[in-house]
């Protein structure tokens, strides 16, 4: 029986082909956007997750001002000193590494080519807060380091724009006019979802930046690794409580740094990203439901049409149930086409997406088999009413309908 209901509804769809296609416009654009809108955020929140991680696990950055962390606005207070970098690294428990950064910007030249980027001065400590391999080269000695030798390490953009992709290694750069060995060229890490491209970068002494770039001892930034095996919270109050008392912070002052865990702010960002993929996802599921009114409101149409036709089956001895599951099984194939088709477009515009946003393509059987099954119950919700309708119809006033 179900068999040939199901053969007799495709036969009815396929007569009005195009009726039946704008029909199912609402559920497929409806489809078609839920599993876009909720993949696409998936997406975004394994870019920001890999982003976090690719700036380490276990590691607090601590910067000089107010407005994010632990602090709040004012004017510009202190830039760090190397006293507080040993500080932090001797006097604080669970700290296994402390590297100070101080940053500016530059154009690089080699051989007639030319590039800004952001040069990064700091010590070995920074490859062990954050290990970053390298493809070439090696790192700088201890005695670099202390002298502040013209030695640097480049990202893999700077290598792709100066030396086409070549071996870079062994060949030197002028950087803002000074002369800059490249003795090793760093792995790939790509872009941040926040930050730009990390490896838009030079990384040299800090030593030889304060001294030939920024012309001062000044450290901006510190990055703080951790060991695991402590609390991150309490490494912080510990850190917060020594750099207040070296800062001559007393009372209730406000900090006048900042304290950044890696880790909360993964946890913000992905909860964040996920309350605004479901935020707009209920919006786009809105269009299922214009979907199903669309459909309703075409089976109410084939109805009053198939009035006399209606009226002969049942007069011939079908039963009123039978008719039900015709027009129901009608409402419900039309309302699966309209899921099928919109999960195909849905996967076309994840991928054009993805691609233009540099986001990684991901493929959600989960969401892609719950689409399906709401456009399959739409089609049941939306469909019962013109069903029984027409189940509901008096055969002799069915025949008499012109």
């Amino acid at each position: 029986m179900f068999g040939t209901t199901f053969v007799l509804a495709v036969r009815s769809i396929s007569r009005h082909k195009l009726r039946s296609f704008l029909t199912t416009l609402g559920i497929i654009i409806g489809v078609a956007a839920v599993v876009t809108m909720v993949t696409l955020g998936k997406a975004t929140t394994a870019a920001v997750q890999q982003s976090i991680s690719a700036l380490g696990t276990n590691i607090l950055q601590i910067r000089p001002g107010q407005g994010f962390g632990r602090g709040g606005g004012g004017p510009r207070p202190p830039d760090f000193e190397q006293s507080d970098v040993d500080a932090i690294a001797e006097q604080i428990e669970g700290v296994t590494a402390v590297a100070p950064q101080a940053q500016t910007t530059a154009t690089v030249i080699y051989e007639g080519a030319n590039w800004s980027t952001t040069i990064n001065g700091t010590t070995n400590a920074f490859f062990e807060v954050q290990p970053w391999t390298l493809v070439e080269g090696r790192y700088w000695t201890l005695a670099e380091e202390q002298a502040g030798k013209g030695v640097c390490i480049i990202g893999n953009t700077i290598r792709t724009n100066l030396f086409r992709g070549g071996r870079a290694e062994g060949h030197r750069l002028r950087v803002n006019g000074i002369s800059c060995d490249v003795i090793g060229v760093l792995s790939t890490r790509g872009q941040a979802g926040f930050g730009g491209d990390q490896d838009d970068v030079i990384i040299m002494p800090i030593k030889q930046v304060q001294r030939r770039f920024t012309g001062n001892q000044d450290i901006r930034l510190m990055l703080v690794g951790t060991d695991p095996a402590y609390d991150s919270d309490q490494v912080q109050n510990s850190i917060s409580d020594l750099l207040r008392e070296r800062r001559r912070i007393t009372g209730g002052k406000q900090d006048d740094f900042n304290i950044f865990d890696t880790a909360q702010i993964s946890a913000t960002l992905t909860s964040t990203t996920t309350l605004l993929t479901q935020i707009v996802t209920a919006v786009a599921a809105i269009s299922l439901i214009v979907g199903g009114i669309g459909i309703m409101n075409i089976m109410l149409v084939s109805v009053t049409e198939r009035t006399r036709e209606i009226g002969i089956r049942l007069a011939i001895g079908a039963v009123a149930s039978e008719v039900l599951m015709q027009f129901l099984v009608e409402a419900v194939v039309l309302s699966m086409l309209g899921g099928v088709i919109g999960l195909l477009v849905g996967q076309l515009a994840i991928a054009g997406l993805s691609y233009a946003g540099g986001l990684p393509f991901i493929f959600d059987p989960q969401i892609n088999l719950v689409a399906f099954l709401i456009s399959a119950a739409i089609g049941v919700v939306f469909g019962y009413f013109p069903a029984r309708r027409a189940a509901g119809l008096n055969p002799i006033d069915a025949l008499r309908h012109e």
